[in-house]
Protein backbone atom coordinates (compact mmCIF):
# COMPACT_ATOMS: atom_id res chain seq x y z
CA UNK A 1 0.00 0.00 0.00
CA UNK A 2 0.94 3.57 -0.75
CA UNK A 3 -0.50 6.64 1.28
CA UNK A 4 -0.52 10.17 0.85
CA UNK A 5 -1.54 12.32 3.15
CA UNK A 6 -2.79 15.11 1.79
CA UNK A 7 -3.08 18.85 3.87
CA UNK A 8 -5.99 21.29 2.94
CA UNK A 9 -3.74 23.41 0.50
CA UNK A 10 -2.43 19.97 -0.93
CA UNK A 11 -6.69 19.53 -2.04
CA UNK A 12 -7.26 23.02 -3.79
CA UNK A 13 -4.00 22.42 -5.66
CA UNK A 14 -5.09 19.49 -7.40
CA UNK A 15 -4.17 19.85 -11.43
CA UNK A 16 -4.25 17.12 -14.46
CA UNK A 17 -1.77 17.00 -17.48
CA UNK A 18 -0.71 14.77 -20.38
CA UNK A 19 2.42 13.98 -20.40
CA UNK A 20 4.11 12.10 -23.93
CA UNK A 21 7.14 11.18 -22.21
CA UNK A 22 5.06 9.26 -20.06
CA UNK A 23 3.45 7.27 -23.07
CA UNK A 24 7.15 6.71 -23.91
CA UNK A 25 8.38 5.13 -20.61
CA UNK A 26 5.32 3.69 -20.32
CA UNK A 27 5.37 1.69 -23.59
CA UNK A 28 8.90 0.00 -22.96
CA UNK A 29 7.31 -1.45 -19.95
CA UNK A 30 4.94 -2.58 -22.48
CA UNK A 31 7.75 -3.84 -24.58
CA UNK A 32 9.53 -5.52 -21.33
CA UNK A 33 6.24 -6.96 -20.24
CA UNK A 34 4.52 -9.56 -21.54
CA UNK A 35 1.36 -9.43 -19.77
CA UNK A 36 0.32 -5.88 -20.83
CA UNK A 37 1.40 -7.00 -24.53
CA UNK A 38 -2.40 -8.40 -25.09
CA UNK A 39 -3.75 -4.63 -24.48
CA UNK A 40 -1.49 -3.10 -27.23
CA UNK A 41 -1.15 -6.38 -29.78
CA UNK A 42 -1.79 -3.68 -32.75
CA UNK A 43 0.76 -1.45 -31.66
CA UNK A 44 3.42 -3.65 -30.92
CA UNK A 45 2.71 -4.91 -34.60
CA UNK A 46 3.42 -2.08 -35.95
CA UNK A 47 6.18 -0.56 -33.53
CA UNK A 48 8.70 -3.49 -33.60
CA UNK A 49 9.62 -3.27 -37.23
CA UNK A 50 10.15 0.13 -36.68
CA UNK A 51 12.41 -0.37 -33.49
CA UNK A 52 14.46 -3.50 -34.89
CA UNK A 53 17.26 -0.93 -36.63
CA UNK A 54 17.46 1.49 -33.70
CA UNK A 55 20.44 1.40 -31.58
CA UNK A 56 19.09 1.98 -27.82
CA UNK A 57 21.81 1.38 -25.19
CA UNK A 58 21.25 3.80 -22.44
CA UNK A 59 17.86 3.73 -22.48
CA UNK A 60 16.41 -0.31 -21.63
CA UNK A 61 18.55 -0.11 -18.74
CA UNK A 62 16.90 2.77 -17.14
CA UNK A 63 13.32 1.12 -17.32
CA UNK A 64 14.06 -2.16 -14.32
CA UNK A 65 11.80 -4.00 -12.31
CA UNK A 66 8.82 -4.35 -10.71
CA UNK A 67 7.61 -1.77 -12.87
CA UNK A 68 10.28 0.73 -12.10
CA UNK A 69 11.73 3.67 -14.24
CA UNK A 70 14.43 5.88 -13.28
CA UNK A 71 11.96 8.87 -11.90
CA UNK A 72 13.79 11.57 -13.98
CA UNK A 73 13.24 10.54 -17.03
CA UNK A 74 9.50 11.35 -16.36
CA UNK A 75 9.55 15.08 -15.03
CA UNK A 76 5.99 16.34 -14.07
CA UNK A 77 4.88 18.42 -16.82
CA UNK A 78 4.35 21.98 -16.11
CA UNK A 79 0.88 22.43 -17.43
CA UNK A 80 -1.88 21.08 -19.61
CA UNK A 81 -0.35 20.98 -23.14
CA UNK A 82 3.13 19.87 -22.18
CA UNK A 83 4.86 19.21 -25.82
CA UNK A 84 7.44 15.99 -25.89
CA UNK A 85 10.32 18.06 -27.00
CA UNK A 86 9.57 20.65 -24.04
CA UNK A 87 9.83 17.35 -21.65
CA UNK A 88 12.82 15.84 -23.63
CA UNK A 89 14.76 18.92 -22.74
CA UNK A 90 13.71 19.12 -19.09
CA UNK A 91 15.61 15.61 -19.01
CA UNK A 92 18.34 16.99 -20.66
CA UNK A 93 18.77 19.37 -17.85
CA UNK A 94 18.41 16.76 -14.96
CA UNK A 95 20.85 17.80 -12.68
CA UNK A 96 23.74 14.81 -11.88
CA UNK A 97 22.60 15.07 -8.03
CA UNK A 98 18.71 13.96 -9.53
CA UNK A 99 20.13 11.58 -12.07
CA UNK A 100 22.43 9.62 -9.43
CA UNK A 101 19.58 9.83 -6.69
CA UNK A 102 17.20 7.59 -9.71
CA UNK A 103 19.93 5.33 -10.47
CA UNK A 104 20.59 4.27 -6.51
CA UNK A 105 16.73 3.49 -6.24
CA UNK A 106 17.67 1.29 -9.49
CA UNK A 107 20.64 -0.53 -7.78
CA UNK A 108 18.15 -2.15 -5.09
CA UNK A 109 16.99 -4.57 -8.10
CA UNK A 110 20.78 -5.61 -8.74
CA UNK A 111 24.30 -3.84 -10.06
CA UNK A 112 23.45 -1.49 -13.00
CA UNK A 113 24.61 -2.38 -16.16
CA UNK A 114 27.97 -0.97 -17.62
CA UNK A 115 26.02 1.35 -20.08
CA UNK A 116 24.11 2.77 -16.92
CA UNK A 117 27.07 2.93 -15.22
CA UNK A 118 28.94 5.42 -17.18
CA UNK A 119 25.46 7.25 -17.11
CA UNK A 120 25.61 7.65 -13.16
CA UNK A 121 29.55 8.34 -13.35
CA UNK A 122 29.70 11.14 -15.98
CA UNK A 123 25.92 12.36 -16.14
CA UNK A 124 27.36 15.54 -17.89
CA UNK A 125 28.41 13.74 -20.98
CA UNK A 126 25.84 10.90 -21.03
CA UNK A 127 22.44 13.11 -20.83
CA UNK A 128 22.72 14.22 -24.33
CA UNK A 129 22.92 11.06 -25.94
CA UNK A 130 20.06 9.92 -24.11
CA UNK A 131 18.10 12.59 -25.33
CA UNK A 132 19.02 11.73 -28.84
CA UNK A 133 18.15 7.91 -27.98
CA UNK A 134 14.83 9.25 -26.52
CA UNK A 135 14.23 11.65 -29.10
CA UNK A 136 14.78 8.13 -31.81
CA UNK A 137 12.67 6.10 -29.69
CA UNK A 138 9.90 8.61 -29.80
CA UNK A 139 9.85 9.27 -33.25
CA UNK A 140 9.93 5.40 -34.27
CA UNK A 141 7.58 3.87 -31.63
CA UNK A 142 5.12 6.46 -29.54
CA UNK A 143 4.65 9.40 -32.38
CA UNK A 144 2.91 7.62 -34.91
CA UNK A 145 0.63 6.30 -32.20
CA UNK A 146 0.18 10.10 -30.57
CA UNK A 147 -2.64 11.15 -32.02
CA UNK A 148 -4.75 8.11 -30.79
CA UNK A 149 -3.32 7.76 -27.10
CA UNK A 150 -4.19 11.72 -26.86
CA UNK A 151 -7.54 11.37 -28.20
CA UNK A 152 -8.08 9.05 -25.05
CA UNK A 153 -6.07 11.01 -22.70
CA UNK A 154 -7.94 14.53 -23.77
CA UNK A 155 -11.36 12.87 -23.59
CA UNK A 156 -10.74 11.27 -19.99
CA UNK A 157 -9.40 14.59 -19.22
CA UNK A 158 -12.73 16.03 -20.30
CA UNK A 159 -14.78 13.58 -17.64
CA UNK A 160 -12.85 14.44 -15.00
CA UNK A 161 -13.54 17.84 -15.39
CA UNK A 162 -17.21 16.64 -15.51
CA UNK A 163 -16.72 14.79 -12.09
CA UNK A 164 -14.84 17.90 -10.49
CA UNK A 165 -18.14 19.98 -11.49
CA UNK A 166 -20.72 17.40 -10.71
CA UNK A 167 -19.41 16.24 -7.48
CA UNK A 168 -16.46 17.76 -6.41
CA UNK A 169 -13.04 16.72 -5.65
CA UNK A 170 -13.94 13.92 -3.49
CA UNK A 171 -16.46 12.37 -6.58
CA UNK A 172 -13.34 13.30 -8.86
CA UNK A 173 -10.95 11.29 -6.96
CA UNK A 174 -13.17 8.23 -6.19
CA UNK A 175 -13.85 7.43 -9.89
CA UNK A 176 -9.71 7.64 -10.87
CA UNK A 177 -9.22 3.95 -10.75
CA UNK A 178 -9.86 1.25 -8.73
CA UNK A 179 -6.76 0.20 -7.26
CA UNK A 180 -7.01 3.93 -5.69
CA UNK A 181 -8.98 4.41 -2.54
CA UNK A 182 -9.71 8.02 -0.88
CA UNK A 183 -10.61 9.71 2.99
CA UNK A 184 -11.28 13.18 3.48
CA UNK A 185 -7.46 13.82 3.63
CA UNK A 186 -5.28 10.64 1.85
CA UNK A 187 -5.12 8.41 -0.48
CA UNK A 188 -4.48 4.38 -0.56
CA UNK A 189 -2.34 2.72 -3.84
CA UNK A 190 -3.34 -0.94 -3.39
CA UNK A 191 -0.20 -1.88 -4.95
CA UNK A 192 2.17 -5.66 -4.53
CA UNK A 193 5.71 -4.13 -4.85
CA UNK A 194 5.57 -1.20 -3.06
CA UNK A 195 4.91 0.02 0.61
CA UNK A 196 5.13 3.74 1.33
CA UNK A 197 3.39 6.42 3.57
CA UNK A 198 4.09 10.10 2.61
CA UNK A 199 2.86 13.49 3.86
CA UNK A 200 2.64 16.66 1.30
CA UNK A 201 2.90 19.96 2.65
CA UNK A 202 0.66 22.02 0.23
CA UNK A 203 2.61 21.24 -2.67
CA UNK A 204 -0.74 20.00 -4.47
CA UNK A 205 -0.86 16.44 -6.60
CA UNK A 206 -0.38 16.43 -9.91
CA UNK A 207 -2.64 13.34 -11.91
CA UNK A 208 -1.23 12.09 -15.70
CA UNK A 209 -3.73 9.75 -17.58
CA UNK A 210 -1.32 7.39 -19.31
CA UNK A 211 -2.63 4.65 -22.03
CA UNK A 212 0.91 2.93 -21.51
CA UNK A 213 0.73 2.97 -17.88
CA UNK A 214 -2.38 0.47 -17.63
CA UNK A 215 -2.94 -1.65 -15.69
CA UNK A 216 -0.31 -0.05 -13.01
CA UNK A 217 -0.64 3.12 -11.06
CA UNK A 218 2.43 5.06 -11.20
CA UNK A 219 3.47 7.33 -8.22
CA UNK A 220 6.05 9.88 -7.83
CA UNK A 221 6.02 11.80 -4.58
CA UNK A 222 9.55 10.95 -2.98
CA UNK A 223 11.76 13.82 -4.92
CA UNK A 224 11.93 17.60 -5.05
CA UNK A 225 9.36 17.57 -7.91
CA UNK A 226 5.56 18.07 -7.32
CA UNK A 227 4.07 14.62 -6.64
CA UNK A 228 2.46 13.31 -9.60
CA UNK A 229 0.14 10.28 -9.64
CA UNK A 230 -0.40 8.23 -13.49
CA UNK A 231 -3.02 6.51 -13.68
CA UNK A 232 -4.64 4.40 -16.90
CA UNK A 233 -7.48 6.82 -18.61
CA UNK A 234 -11.39 5.60 -19.32
CA UNK A 235 -12.02 3.93 -22.81
CA UNK A 236 -8.20 2.21 -23.22
CA UNK A 237 -9.58 -0.88 -24.39
CA UNK A 238 -10.80 1.15 -27.74
CA UNK A 239 -7.67 2.50 -28.16
CA UNK A 240 -6.26 0.40 -31.15
CA UNK A 241 -9.95 -0.66 -32.44
CA UNK A 242 -10.88 0.61 -35.96
CA UNK A 243 -7.91 1.75 -36.68
CA UNK A 244 -8.25 4.42 -39.82
CA UNK A 245 -7.71 2.56 -42.92
CA UNK A 246 -9.98 0.13 -42.19
CA UNK A 247 -12.13 -0.55 -45.22
CA UNK A 248 -14.89 2.39 -46.23
CA UNK A 249 -15.36 1.59 -49.90
CA UNK A 250 -18.81 0.98 -49.69
CA UNK A 251 -20.22 3.56 -47.29
CA UNK A 252 -18.36 5.63 -49.02
CA UNK A 253 -20.02 5.28 -52.25
CA UNK A 254 -23.25 6.28 -49.77
CA UNK A 255 -21.76 9.60 -48.00
CA UNK A 256 -18.30 10.66 -49.90
CA UNK A 257 -15.12 8.86 -49.63
CA UNK A 258 -13.75 11.92 -47.04
CA UNK A 259 -16.69 11.47 -44.74
CA UNK A 260 -16.32 7.75 -44.62
CA UNK A 261 -13.01 7.75 -43.83
CA UNK A 262 -13.62 10.40 -41.22
CA UNK A 263 -16.20 8.31 -39.38
CA UNK A 264 -13.84 5.27 -39.52
CA UNK A 265 -10.96 7.76 -37.67
CA UNK A 266 -13.83 8.70 -35.14
CA UNK A 267 -13.81 5.54 -33.09
CA UNK A 268 -12.13 8.08 -30.59
CA UNK A 269 -12.85 11.64 -29.44
CA UNK A 270 -10.85 13.99 -32.20
CA UNK A 271 -10.91 17.37 -32.96
CA UNK A 272 -11.15 19.14 -36.36
CA UNK A 273 -7.29 20.01 -36.23
CA UNK A 274 -6.39 16.99 -35.49
CA UNK A 275 -8.93 15.16 -38.44
CA UNK A 276 -7.41 17.75 -40.89
CA UNK A 277 -4.07 16.96 -39.97
CA UNK A 278 -4.38 13.11 -40.20
CA UNK A 279 -6.81 14.00 -43.21
CA UNK A 280 -5.25 15.98 -45.54
CA UNK A 281 -7.87 18.22 -45.29
CA UNK A 282 -8.43 21.68 -44.27
CA UNK A 283 -10.15 22.65 -41.09
CA UNK A 284 -13.27 24.15 -42.72
CA UNK A 285 -13.60 21.27 -45.20
CA UNK A 286 -13.52 18.71 -42.35
CA UNK A 287 -15.65 21.11 -40.16
CA UNK A 288 -18.37 21.12 -43.16
CA UNK A 289 -18.35 17.24 -43.42
CA UNK A 290 -18.84 16.53 -39.70
CA UNK A 291 -21.27 19.04 -39.53
CA UNK A 292 -23.53 16.65 -42.04
CA UNK A 293 -22.64 13.53 -40.32
CA UNK A 294 -23.75 15.01 -37.36
CA UNK A 295 -27.33 16.63 -38.60
CA UNK A 296 -27.51 12.49 -40.31
CA UNK A 297 -27.08 11.29 -36.61
CA UNK A 298 -23.45 9.51 -37.47
CA UNK A 299 -21.28 11.90 -35.47
CA UNK A 300 -21.30 13.47 -31.49
CA UNK A 301 -19.67 16.37 -30.35
CA UNK A 302 -18.44 17.52 -27.12
CA UNK A 303 -16.64 20.44 -25.35
CA UNK A 304 -13.61 19.67 -23.64
CA UNK A 305 -12.00 22.40 -22.01
CA UNK A 306 -11.34 24.58 -25.29
CA UNK A 307 -11.48 21.83 -27.33
CA UNK A 308 -14.64 20.46 -29.41
CA UNK A 309 -14.18 16.57 -29.61
CA UNK A 310 -16.06 14.81 -32.52
CA UNK A 311 -17.03 11.07 -32.38
CA UNK A 312 -18.94 8.67 -34.32
CA UNK A 313 -22.22 7.35 -32.97
CA UNK A 314 -23.07 4.03 -32.49
CA UNK A 315 -25.26 4.16 -35.79
CA UNK A 316 -22.24 4.92 -37.61
CA UNK A 317 -20.71 2.04 -36.17
CA UNK A 318 -22.93 -0.11 -37.25
CA UNK A 319 -22.87 1.05 -40.92
CA UNK A 320 -19.22 0.41 -40.91
CA UNK A 321 -19.40 -3.08 -39.20
CA UNK A 322 -22.06 -4.19 -41.39
CA UNK A 323 -20.01 -3.71 -44.82
CA UNK A 324 -17.30 -5.50 -43.32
Amino acid sequence: MIEIRLAPADLVRIRFARSPIQELVGSLHVLKDPKRQAMHRPWLAAARPRLAGLSLELLPGLVGKRSYAADFLTPPPERLDTEFSEELERVRATTPEAVRDSLDQMQADGPLPDAIRALYDSPEGQLGRLADELRAYWQAAVEPAWPRLRAIVDADLGHRAQELTNGGVARLLAGLDPQIGHTADRLQIRTPNWALRKRLHGTGLLLVPCVFAWPQVVVLVCGPQQPMLTYSPRGIATVWAHSPGANAEPLGLLVGRSRAALLTHLDLPLSTTQLAAAHGLTPATVSQHLSVLQRCGLVASHRAGRAVLYQRTTLATRLLDAQQ
